[in-house]
């Protein structure tokens, strides 16, 4: 009898160690891909701000943009018309959204700054300087 009764302990623990060590790996497995998730998801918001007086490249930049995954959430003119040359602007801290706002339009580094400003609820701005015919927004 005490034979019968430690084998059926042996099974219950071996069950019951099998059925832990399932739900810690799938829980882990879980926790894993929503990370991976929410790294791969995070959506760019952006204004953009026309700098160069030409009417109608916000419209084209705002079409390219959303097209390559960015949200642009505003368009309008900036307080001048003649800025030279594109800027990023990283409002909230975050460089590296910036630069890939920067590379998907063409921009160097050089004129990806930052400006944090706690008022905005865009993650980058855009100035369109008078160099927008030489940014990637045709393809």
């Amino acid at each position: 009898m005490t034979t019968v009764l430690t084998a059926v302990v042996a099974v219950l623990i071996i069950i019951v160690g099998y059925l832990s060590y399932a739900f810690i790996a799938r829980s882990s497995q879980q926790n894993h891909d929503a990370a991976a998730a929410s790294k791969t998801q995070k959506v760019i918001q952006l204004d953009l701000l026309n700098g160069c007086g030409e009417k109608g490249i916000a419209a084209k930049l705002t079409t390219y943009l959303r097209k390559n995954g960015f949200d642009v959430v505003e368009m309008k003119n900036y307080k001048t018309s003649n800025i030279p040359q594109t800027l990023v602007i990283d409002r909230v801290g975050d460089l590296h959204s910036a630069r890939q706002v920067a590379a998907a339009l063409g921009v160097s580094d050089k004129n990806v700054i930052q400006q944090l400003n706690p008022d905005y609820f865009v993650d980058v701005s855009v100035v369109i300087g008078k160099d927008y015919g030489t940014l990637h927004i045709s393809q």
